[in-house]
């Protein structure tokens, strides 16, 4: 089985590759939704950075990979305390799956053949301490995301059905993608995600070159492909560890807090949503770039990725809401 293709051989992204870094940098900053063309990496990106990442320490038989013991559900039954190192996980979230294939349910094999009410861990439990990546996020049912996107800021999947009353811990960074020719996401679901992205095709020849080169390399030469990059990932891996050291340290003084209030006002967002997330993204860029404390600039690079799907609609304003917030982030911040 092939690696994935290596996250620093992706070419251009920019923004997209600083959303993915910030979520493993500060996984409670919530999801990512990655709207654009078909082709420009957004499924490649996701696994890159789960693979780029670390292997976790779990529990066997754990189907929740608990770290302890303590941290596996009752409802598994698990006894020994044996652990092993697994890859972070990543899960896909197919367009035509059930609440009950996402949620977990009863299993009907147990209750048929041994007359036991036992429960059937769904992708919920399977994504624990990864990611859930869900393609066409536009074209999922609204009540799967509602769901999705309430384990995702809760940090915990509860089923109350068919006499079952489980609960289990579900924390997954929730990586969302879609073209939005095929439609969009409803603004009460768009505000759930912690950053927003819009990617599109690359319009350099030579950079479009490079894009051929590195992905027909992985196909046919990929030992030593991967080889090539295996320094550059092993930079970020030690780079987003290094950033999670420094993000607990990290000083926020009350003129960042007061930049970030004034600027969602400023934008018109609804809630308090907005803020929290933008000074969590900006913490952990600051951390990336392992500053000791909070300022500005770390405001100003992590607000379009943090507001631009959160702005009302302005008929008026056709430049697009990834310019209308960069504009007026140079108006308030200067």
């Amino acid at each position: 089985m092939k690696q994935p293709f290596p996250f620093s051989a992706i070419v251009g992204q920019q923004d997209m590759k600083r959303a993915m870094l910030l979520t493993a940098i500060d996984p409670s900053i919530g999801g990512v939704l990655v709207f654009g063309d078909r082709g420009t990496g957004k499924s490649t990106a996701v696994r890159a950075l789960a693979a780029l990442l670390p292997p976790i320490k779990a529990v066997k038989a754990c189907p929740v990979y608990g770290e302890r013991i303590e941290d596996c559900p009752a409802w598994a039954g698990v006894t020994k305390k044996a652990t092993h190192q697994i890859p972070t996980p990543v899960v896909d979230l197919p367009l035509g799956a059930s609440e009950d294939r996402v949620t977990g349910a009863l299993d009907i094999e147990k209750a048929l053949t041994k007359g036991e009410k036992a429960f059937q861990p769904g992708l919920l439990a399977a994504a624990n301490r990864g990611y859930l990546y869900i393609d066409e996020v536009n074209l999922l049912e609204d009540h799967i995301v509602d769901l999705l996107l309430d384990v995702a800021q809760s940090g915990e999947n509860v089923i109350e059905r068919e006499g079952l009353s489980i609960r289990h811990p579900a924390r997954f960074v929730l990586v969302g993608s879609g073209n939005p020719e095929e439609g969009e996401l409803r603004p009460q679901l768009l505000d759930r995600f912690g950053l927003s992205v819009d990617v599109t095709s690359p319009t350099e020849v030579a950079e479009r070159v490079e894009v051929i080169k590195r992905r027909d390399a992985y196909e046919n030469d990929h030992a030593a492909f991967m080889l090539r990059w295996q320094a550059e990932d092993a930079t970020l891996r030690d780079r987003i560890l290094k950033a999670r050291k420094t993000l607990k340290k990290l000083k926020t003084p009350d003129s960042a807090l007061e930049d970030v209030a004034a600027l969602c006002i400023r934008l018109g967002s609804d809630g308090l949503r907005g803020e929290l997330t933008l000074l969590k993204a900006a913490r952990a860029y600051a951390a990336w770039r392992d500053d000791t404390a909070l300022t500005r600039s770390h405001i100003r690079a992590t607000a379009p990725l943090a507001l631009r799907h959160r702005l009302r609609r302005d008929p008026l304003d056709d430049a697009g809401s990834g310019t209308r917030v960069t504009r007026i982030v140079e108006d308030v911040l200067g």
